[in-house]
C-alpha cells in the first residue's frame, strides 16, 4: 500500500472544495486492508474512510491518513424461489451498480439510480430517493474493525437503519471499514411509483425496472445539478420529521407546507427544500459559494468556493428556518472541520 503526502482533496469531493490530506492511500485489496490496520496502529493519527466523496464537506485541510476505498467486484451471490442475492464490493460505484442489476434482469433498486457515491458508503447513510430507502432491499454487509483486525458480518437488524441513518453512521465512523455489500432483491418486485413527479412521469407506462430507473433518472438530471458541471453533494439537508400536532400547528399559519405522513408512527415528513425557498434561499449566492437556482436543498460552488464559505451559507440557511419556522434543519453530508 502506498501512501503519499500533502495530496489534494479536490478531485476527491463532489463539492470540488480544495483541501488537503497530510496522507492519503488507496484501499483495492485485501493485502491493503492489512497494510492500513498496520499503519494505523503504529501511527496515532487520526484516518478517514472516502467512498466517492459526495456526502461530506471538507472545511479545512485533513491532518491525518485519508483512505480512498477502491475495493471493486459484483457478483450474484445466490438465489431462492422469491429473490436473488447480488454483491457489490465497497468502492464500485453506486449508479453503475444499480445499472447492473437492472441489466441482470433484477429489480428493486430502480428508485435509487444517479445518487452518487459508492456501494460501500450507501448503508451508512441509509440512502434513498422516491419512497425507496437502501434498506428495504439491503441483505447483509462485511467490516473489517480497523482496531483489532476482526472481520464481521451484519444483518438488517444489526445495522439500526433509519432515515439517513446507521449504526455506523451513529457510532463506528471511520472505525470499520466495509467492504462488500449484499442485496436481496425479490423475484416479484413491488413497484414504487406513487411519488410526486415519477407518478405523471410514468402515466400510461408499462412498469419495469428499466422504465422507472429512466424516469428517475430524468427526473433527477431535471432538478439536482450535475457535480461533474459544478460542485455539490445533492440534498444538503434532511427532510424535518415531526409529530402530527406540531405539523398542523405550522400549517395554520403555512397553509402550503407539504407533509408527508410516515408508516407506523404518528409523525409527519415535510420538505426542508420548501423551507429554504420560501425563506428565501433559493439561487442565493455569495462569491462561488451559493445555493441552486433549480433546487433550494442543494448547496452549490460555483467554482473556487471553500468549505468554510459553503458552510457558513448552511449556516445562515438553519438560523433563517428556525427563525421562520422554529424547525431546526441537520445537515445530511459529513463536515469535516
Amino acid at each position: 500500500m502506498e501512501i503519499n503526502q500533502n495530496v489534494s482533496l479536490k478531485d476527491l469531493n463532489t463539492f470540488g472544495v480544495e483541501a488537503k490530506a497530510k496522507y492519503l492511500c488507496h484501499i483495492r485489496n485485501l493485502q491493503d486492508i492489512e497494510s492500513l490496520f498496520e499503519w494505523k496502529n503504529n501511527n496515532d493519527i487520526p484516518n478517514l474512510l472516502l467512498g466517492g466523496g459526495s456526502n461530506l464537506l471538507f472545511k479545512n485541510d485533513y491532518d491525518g491518513l485519508v483512505a480512498k476505498v477502491s475495493l471493486m467486484g459484483k457478483d450474484i451471490a445466490e438465489e431462492d424461489d422469491e429473490a436473488v442475492f447480488v454483491s457489490a464490493a465497497a468502492g464500485e460505484n453506486w449508479h453503475d451498480f444499480v445499472l447492473w442489476t437492472i441489466e441482470q434482469g433484477f429489480a428493486g433498486l430502480e428508485n435509487l439510480s444517479l445518487i452518487p457515491g459508492c456501494v460501500g458508503a450507501a448503508p451508512i447513510q441509509n440512502i434513498g430517493a422516491y419512497g425507496v430507502e437502501l434498506s428495504n432491499t439491503f441483505h447483509s454487509l462485511q467490516t473489517v474493525n480497523l482496531d483489532n483486525g476482526d472481520i464481521q458480518e451484519f444483518s438488517k437488524e444489526h445495522c439500526q437503519f433509519g432515515y439517513r441513518e446507521s449504526y455506523f453512521k451513529s457510532q463506528t465512523l471511520d472505525k470499520l471499514l466495509i467492504t462488500s455489500v449484499t442485496f436481496r432483491l425479490p423475484k416479484k418486485p413491488e413497484w414504487h411509483v406513487n411519488y410526486a413527479g415519477l407518478r405523471e412521469a410514468l402515466a400510461g407506462e408499462i412498469l419495469s425496472a428499466d422504465v422507472i430507473s429512466k424516469a428517475v433518472i430524468a427526473e433527477r438530471q431535471s432538478k439536482l445539478p450535475d457535480p461533474r458541471v459544478i460542485g455539490n453533494a445533492g440534498s444538503f439537508f434532511k427532510n424535518p420529521v415531526m409529530k402530527v400536532s406540531d405539523f398542523e400547528a405550522l400549517k395554520d399559519t403555512h397553509e402550503n407546507l407539504p407533509g408527508f405522513p410516515q408508516v407506523g408512527n404518528d409523525d409527519v415528513k415535510t420538505s426542508a427544500g420548501w423551507l429554504i425557498d420560501q425563506a428565501g434561499w433559493k439561487g442565493y449566492r455569495k462569491g462561488d459559494a451559493g445555493v441552486s437556482d433549480n433546487h433550494a436543498l442543494v448547496l452549490v460552488n460555483h467554482g473556487n468556493a471553500t468549505g468554510s464559505e459553503l458552510w457558513q451559507i448552511a449556516e445562515d440557511i438553519m438560523a433563517s428556518v428556525e427563525d421562520k419556522f422554529g424547525i431546526r434543519l441537520e445537515p445530511e453530508p459529513r463536515v469535516i472541520a
